[in-house]
């Protein structure tokens, strides 16, 4: 009999790790609702929703039964040169919840892809206005875009990609939100801009909330003075809500929170309910106008899947189940448990900081437990969680109830209590 998991142990790539010695694996046989169940019959309650994407809960029928009608129909047809009906209805229903102004949609394969597509954007936009020099973009420290190689020159410079810094674009950065006083970090960004104008086309972050690289919540008035120096120079400012929005910080988008609107905004994981692989960039008219109107007009960019019908049949069906619930106060009484349940948790010696906000619960630690430990407290209360650097967190779908959530809470509280692990080797980036 063929050994799938000794197989996979031999041959298979996992996300960051090592085939020689590669961590466990589990078994995946079937998922629903907010659990995923194992070959040996276990379920676990995912508390990461499958890295923050399975918004609605695992195979949720009304969207299997979207992407099972439209594979009955036409499963892939090439965007260039063909539309479809799939793309032109969720098209219209991004465009008609997101940010007033954003209604020129670009669908892509992922996150990361949507971002690289975000910053052609930048900078094409630049070349149209006869500023061919500006092709440089300003970030955060912090910050977390993607795997890809322009997605992972714009994270974090110090974070989990500088292995690949030799290889890599270099652009511009100013100081992670919280780090220094908001009047010295906003002189950093001015005199950046004094320094570097001339060649910065745009200016990209994840608003309210850095997730892969920092887990850092952050307040509105970053938002608000990136707009600012964006209007004063005429550069692109690029939200990246992949993480942070469609409810995941508490209402449809992070920046509305700080009633700051981008000029270009990506949108995904929650996109399809995390049921297949879609994203979206969707920019404004004034960047899209300028963009067409300029040498080349055509957008130079064409992924071989974009608007891939079962994709964009499982967009529809996830913005129709956010469009018939309220999300938000869904959302409001996941924060209100995760405070009231992780707070306390402060006081163990290893905890450093606790951080709730939205859908999202946040322990930092000293150090995290060993890879056993964490092993051990997985199967011992049988909920999913996935660790990495010194973070122990939680993303749970948007419809987990109390009582999965107090088994979440339990299994993070376990872990942080757990002795911390050894340090990790420089380098090393525990995910």
């Amino acid at each position: 009999m063929f050994d799938i998991l000794e197989y996979d142990r031999r041959n298979i790539w996992h996300p960051y790790a090592s085939l020689k010695n590669p961590p466990p694996v589990r078994f995946a046989s079937s998922a629903s609702g907010l659990e995923i169940t194992l070959a040996d019959g276990r379920r676990l309650i995912d508390a990461v929703s499958s890295w923050w994407c399975v918004a609605h809960g695992h195979n949720h029928p009304a969207i299997t039964e979207a992407i099972r009608a439209q594979a009955s129909r036409m499963c892939h047809v090439m965007f260039g040169g063909f539309t479809h009906s799939p793309a032109a209805e969720l098209a219209q229903k991004l465009a008609a919840i997101c940010p007033a102004g954003l209604d020129k949609v670009f669908f892509a394969d992922s996150g990361s892809i949507a971002v690289e597509v975000a910053v052609k954007m930048a900078t094409q936009y630049q070349h149209a206005k006869g500023r061919a020099k500006r092709t440089k973009m300003l970030s955060l420290k912090g910050g977390y875009h993607g795997d890809t190689a322009c997605a992972m020159a714009l994270s974090d410079p110090d974070g989990m990609h500088v292995l690949f810094a030799g290889m890599m674009p270099r652009h511009f950065f100013v100081s992670k939100p919280g780090v220094l006083p908001f009047d010295a970090w906003l002189a950093e960004l001015d005199r950046m801009f004094a320094e570097h104008g001339d060649e910065i086309a745009g200016v990209i972050c994840e608003p309210m909330f850095q997730a892969a690289n920092a887990m850092n919540f952050y307040d509105g008035e970053y938002l608000r003075a990136l707009r600012k120096v964006c209007d004063e120079h005429d550069a692109v400012l690029v939200f990246d809500e992949i993480a942070s929005g469609l409810y995941r910080t508490g209402t449809r988008w992070a920046a509305q929170q700080a009633n700051v609107v981008p000029d270009v905004m990506t949108v995904g994981k929650a996109l399809t309910g995390g049921h297949i692989t879609l994203a979206a960039t969707v920019a404004s008219s004034r960047v899209a106008e300028t963009i067409s109107c300029g040498s080349p007009s055509a957008f130079m960019h064409g992924p071989t899947y974009m608007a891939n019908p079962l994709a964009c049949a499982a967009g529809c069906a996830s913005l129709d189940l956010f469009a018939s619930s309220d999300y938000a106060s869904n959302v409001a009484r996941i924060e209100r448990y995760l405070r009231a349940s992780l707070e306390p948790l402060r006081a163990l010696e290893n905890v450093t900081d606790v951080r709730v906000k939205g859908a999202v619960g946040v322990l930092e630690m000293r150090r995290l437990p060993d890879c056993a430990d964490i092993e051990r407290v997985i199967d011992r209360h049988n909920v999913w969680l996935r660790p990495f650097a010194n973070y122990i967190y939680t993303m749970p779908p948007l419809v987990t109830d109390d009582a999965a959530l107090g088994r979440i809470v339990e299994a993070m509280a376990d872990l942080a209590a757990c002795p911390p692990g050894p340090e990790a080797a420089d380098g090393d980036f525990h995910e």
